[in-house]
């Protein structure tokens, strides 16, 4: 099957947010092409959902409900919704726990 990838605001605001904060933190080391390439590569992954991705349970209690898929750096949330993925929210793996404030 062919999907549609519909990704949602949240989860391109989160991988946006990441890598603007290494580029905060590492600013004489982490340049502005790697954070536009690392940027780049979290959002082309997603398209490997269900394909190369391979669908799981979340383990995240805000995540229930959907589907889970990771690369070895990000893991995402989506539904499917006929032939369309929704990727409502992302997380890089080392914030891969449950916060306090969720």
């Amino acid at each position: 099957m062919e999907y549609k990838y519909i990704i949602k605001p949240r989860a391109l605001q989160k991988i946006r947010s990441f890598y603007n904060n290494v580029a905060l933190k590492y600013q004489h080391t982490y340049s502005y092409e790697d954070l536009e390439r690392n940027v780049r590569d979290a959002f082309f992954s997603v398209y490997q959902i269900e394909k190369t991705l391979l669908r799981r349970l979340p383990t995240l209690k805000r995540w229930e409900g959907c589907y889970m898929a990771n690369t070895d750096r990000w893991y995402y949330a989506y539904k499917i919704e006929g032939d369309t993925i929704y990727v409502v929210d992302a997380c890089h793996a080392q914030n891969m726990k449950e916060s306090v404030s969720s």
